[in-house]
């Protein structure tokens, strides 16, 4: 008699499968995945406040699960703030060049037309 322990692979229809792989669901990330999916179906059908609830706890749930990736996340937000501070103090930039420079073209044009 021959006992092969579960860990062992089994191979089912050409596709190698383990046990510890399909006992390892995380339940967690399908309950937090099912209420935002539930909040956003509820807001389309017109449930307003049962919709914002339902995907706010949703979304709670998934920030409780990955927590290391929001500690990440926050401790990155100052730098993103930082870089978007610049990009629009160069697009600032950008636009009143492209301001002064329509106003010298309008006063060359009035100047051309009126001569």
């Amino acid at each position: 008699m021959v006992v092969v322990p579960l860990s062992q692979s089994t191979k089912e229809n050409g596709v190698t499968v383990r046990a510890h792989e399909i006992e390892s669901t995380n339940w967690t990330r399908v309950a937090a995945a099912g209420a935002i999916v539930a909040g956003g179906l509820l807001l389309l059908t017109g449930w307003r406040r049962a919709g914002l609830i339902t995907a706010a706890s949703g979304t709670v749930v998934t920030l409780l699960d990955q927590q290391d990736t929001v500690r990440t996340w926050w401790t990155h937000i100052p730098g993103f703030i930082d870089d978007f501070q610049r990009m629009l103090a160069q697009v600032e930039g950008t636009v009143q060049d492209i301001d002064a420079k329509r106003e010298s073209l309008r006063q060359i044009l009035s100047k051309r037309t009126s001569a």
